[in-house]
């Protein structure tokens, strides 16, 4: 398994909407609205980079109101 964690910059208002979306998303574990840098955090736990991959750069980037990610593997 792998497991990571998304780190996910919303645009103004969209946290909570953006929150249940990614929730909703196979792989995603759990989905935390953050103060700090960033706005949500998600962790995923699946079976190969690429499905983090997949997760990351397609599933969540492609949210509408998703500003910037930042993606880290867990050793």
């Amino acid at each position: 398994m792998v497991v990571a964690y998304v780190m996910v910059k919303a645009y103004t208002g969209e946290a909570d909407r953006l929150k249940r979306e990614i929730e909703s998303i196979e792989g995603v574990v759990s989905a935390h609205i953050v103060a700090g840098d960033v706005d949500l955090i998600a962790k995923v736990d699946v079976e190969t980079p690429r499905d983090v991959r997949e997760i990351a750069a397609t599933r969540i980037q492609g949210l509408d109101g998703v500003e910037d990610t930042h993606t880290y593997v867990a050793m």
